[in-house]
């Protein structure tokens, strides 16, 4: 009988023939020769896109995890890509270390954020991937190869954003930074004054982020610095339940919008200022127990508030349904060739709908207007492009191909939906 996979807001499915968790380099190779293909790998299942589905075999990295070896001085860390990102932060900060920035969900695993270039917010503070100095993978034959950064630059910037197609990770050695705090900010703003103030707030601080509330008007701002101050107590989140209020206000007010938004704009009156010191590893992550599917678009830069703009009005004027803040992040160009930020300052733009409905016709109506001003979709949220779309958006887009072909020259890597987004004849 069939197995049963599917990711974790349960929009993806997937009956493959076998799910595998392997627990070494070896056994990996024997299942990538061996098992029924096509062979897609899963880490933590937080992608909205179909990269794991498969009718084949899913690998799962759960077994995968923990730390290799470290070195003190360079503040370096070898570990599993199976790791999930919420052990790994205890893992460094026992030895000192710290990511220099992270998203806001530690259930993922490297792996997987590795191989969707997920990540932060800050102008100057990359993706996970530019982190890598040494990539292990297995390789389509089962073989085991190894890059690095002093030795082979050019396959770390080929491989560093993968998607599961150019080898299954085995270990990674990241380059980290020593242990450090920050003092988180947050406070309620007009949309209008932090579209007008865009830039100027979102440079003023190490890392800087927004939402804003459907139907308010308004945003809410987080800044996080770097601090030598002593800690201080980080308040009770309040996510999970502002997330009920504009639901029930959205069930209820979704035709009467003026009254909506003054009910909403009461409930954002009461929402306390927070300002805290914390080592880093209690910052960044908030529990996110409502489930959702995502869209996530990565802009140029300046084009950010204008294409906020565009969506709020999108879904103000036709779907009173949406209720989850919209998030707005920036991150520093880098050198990989699959890279959403490749060579250039983005502004991410994150949409979100309830996984109890269907998404389509909120992130159908919405991509065109993330498509119009150059938009590179996150590769592990929910778009439509295909091979063609995506070839004039990455200049090293054939180079690419090139190392994947090399890498796994039977295409056992290749799913129907992995062959549509690369162009592979199957």
């Amino acid at each position: 009988m069939p197995n049963n996979w599917s990711n974790w807001s349960g929009y993806v499915t997937a009956k493959p023939r076998l799910i595998a968790s392997p627990t070494d380099a070896g056994e990996l190779g024997d299942l990538i020769r061996n098992a029924p293909g096509p062979v897609r790998v899963v880490g933590a299942g937080h992608s909205f896109t179909p990269l794991v589905k498969s009718e084949g075999t899913i690998l799962s990295l759960e077994k995968f995890e923990g730390l290799v070896s470290h070195d003190t001085g360079q503040h370096q860390a070898r570990v599993r890509a199976g790791t999930r990102l919420g052990p790994l932060m205890h893992i460094l900060q026992g030895l000192g270390q710290g990511l220099p920035n992270m998203g806001d969900i530690d259930r993922q695993a490297i792996g997987g954020a590795l191989g969707t270039a997920t990540h932060g917010s800050g102008p100057t503070l990359g993706a996970y991937h530019t982190q890598l100095e040494t990539v292990q993978i297995v390789d389509g034959l089962g073989k085991l190869r190894e890059f690095t950064k002093a030795g082979d630059q050019d396959m770390i910037h080929a491989t560093g954003v993968a998607l599961g197609a150019f080898g299954i990770l085995g270990e990674v050695a990241l380059n980290n930074i020593a242990t450090y705090r920050l003092r988180r900010r947050k406070w309620v703003l007009p949309i209008a004054d932090m579209l007008r103030e865009f830039e100027t707030m979102m440079a003023a601080h190490r890392s800087a982020e927004f939402y804003y509330i459907p139907f308010s008007g308004y945003a809410q701002f987080i800044a996080s610095d770097l601090s030598d101050a002593a800690p201080t107590a980080r308040p009770p989140e309040e996510d999970e339940a502002g997330l009920r209020t504009l639901r029930r206000l959205r069930t209820v007010l979704a035709w009467l919008p003026a009254l909506r938004r003054r009910l909403i704009l009461g409930a954002i009156a009461k929402l306390p200022a927070e300002d805290y010191v914390q080592d880093w590893l209690n910052v960044y992550a908030s529990d996110r127990q409502t489930k959702f599917n995502e869209m996530e678009y990565h802009l140029p830069y300046e084009e950010g508030p204008k294409v906020l703009a565009e969506i709020i009005a999108l879904t103000e004027r036709h779907f009173p349904e949406v209720y989850f803040p919209m998030e707005v992040r920036t991150v520093a160009p880098d050198e990989f060739w699959l890279s959403p930020f490749y060579k250039r300052l983005t502004c991410s733009i994150a949409i979100h709908h309830d996984a109890a409905s269907d998404p389509q016709p909120f992130m159908r109506a919405a991509e065109p207007i993330f498509r119009k001003y150059g938009g590179r979709p996150h590769w592990g949220k929910m778009h439509s492009l295909k091979a063609a779309d995506l070839k004039k958006l990455y200049p090293r887009w054939d180079d690419a191909m090139a190392v994947r072909r090399d890498i796994d020259p039977r295409n056992r890597f290749v799913s129907p939906y992995m062959a549509g987004l690369f162009g592979i004849e199957q």
